[in-house]
């Protein structure tokens, strides 16, 4: 569920705490979080809403200024439910804070290394490979640096978000950069040989 700045702002500033999306089935959970540029947004209920009983109220709690502005900005209709989402405030992406530990205690260290072994089974090396060639190419879009492993694009970008999980990487406006743990685990791979 994609969420355009001015309506992060509003649901950070408290004053967005609906949407409405037009779907062939929900793309989002109740319950969950959606990550976003102001943090992780909490789902609270998800259910389909029949488009009379959208309420001028329910517009204004969305962001518009009323509700035929509302209407105008949705998605058609065809085989598509209308579905009313609510927003249960923002929290922090525990992400940000990870990037920065860039201190890596024993446990944190073997931890990673179980999952780059994890992960390396069949291709033993390809995750430090990644890791290695963001720390020496940052900025450099993901087609490029795919080519350069000799993977897909897709599947190179599907990686990295694995690594961006793990607190180690940054996505850039283009391409990546390692974060200050992601450094740090470099460092260590360095010293491991890995």
């Amino acid at each position: 569920m994609l969420l355009r700045q001015a309506t992060l702002e509003g649901i950070g500033r408290g004053d967005i705490t609906l949407a409405f999306r037009r779907w062939q089935r929900p793309r989002v959970k109740a319950g969950t979080g959606l990550r976003t540029a102001i943090g992780v947004v909490r789902i609270g209920t998800v259910a389909p809403v029949d488009e009379a009983a959208v309420s001028e109220s329910d517009a204004r709690a969305a962001g518009y200024a009323d509700r035929a502005a509302l209407l105008a900005d949705l998605r058609a209709g065809d085989g598509r439910t209308l579905y009313r989402i609510s927003f249960d405030g923002v929290e922090a992406d525990a992400r940000l804070a990870l990037r920065e530990a860039a201190e890596l205690s024993d446990a944190d260290w073997h931890a990673l290394a179980e999952k780059f072994e994890k992960w390396d089974r069949a291709a033993p090396g390809y995750f430090p490979s990644i890791l290695r060639l963001i720390g020496q190419n940052p900025e450099v879009a993901a087609a490029t640096l795919a080519e350069r492993l000799g993977v897909e694009k897709l599947k190179f970008k599907q990686d990295v978000r694995k690594l961006k999980e793990l607190g180690l990487t940054e996505s850039l406006d283009i391409g990546y950069r390692l974060s200050p743990r992601g450094s740090a685990a470099l460092e260590k791979l360095r010293e491991h040989r890995l």
